[in-house]
């Protein structure tokens, strides 16, 4: 059974990608990482790791959490690693990225005017950039759909 890393920061972006990996769960064995340690009581029975939370603010904590997602990677050596963000789930897909793993970023829905800082950083070595929103797709963004099952009036 092929498997996936998926990671997160708490609060919305955990909301969201619970809402993507759900239906995944049937099909893919789901690893989950996130910053809460409540969090592993929503991995649905998956193996969770505590990542570090950081931002900008304290950006300091940005290598040695990449240097432990390093270590979590090699050894859970998923098929893809997938993540809606935010800073916390970059350094996870930037080192997925260096494994040469597949990449998936999952742009927030509350980003409509334009793609996350994250997202911007992402597009520059994530295998697959999606948005949320139907006029963010374009420069290999892509769009199909929202977590949220909104419809576009598009």
């Amino acid at each position: 059974m092929k498997k996936i890393f998926a990671a997160a920061s708490n609060g919305g972006h955990w909301k969201q990608l619970l809402r993507i990996t759900k239906p995944l769960e049937q099909r893919f064995e789901v690893v989950y990482a996130s910053t809460h340690p409540k969090c592993e009581a929503m991995a649905n029975g998956g193996r969770f790791y505590l990542m570090s939370d950081f931002s900008r603010k304290d950006a300091w904590r940005l290598l040695p959490a990449f240097f432990s997602l390093l270590r979590i990677l090699r050894k859970e050596h998923p098929d893809a690693v997938l993540t809606t963000g935010a800073a916390p789930g970059l350094v996870c897909l930037l080192a997925g990225w260096m494994l040469r793993y597949k990449t998936i970023w999952v742009d927030s829905t509350a980003n409509a005017v334009e793609l996350s800082g994250s997202g911007r950083i992402a597009r520059h070595f994530a295998s697959r950039i999606y948005t949320q929103w139907p006029d963010l797709a374009k420069d290999g963004v892509v769009y199909a759909g929202t977590v949220w099952g909104v419809k576009s009036e598009q």
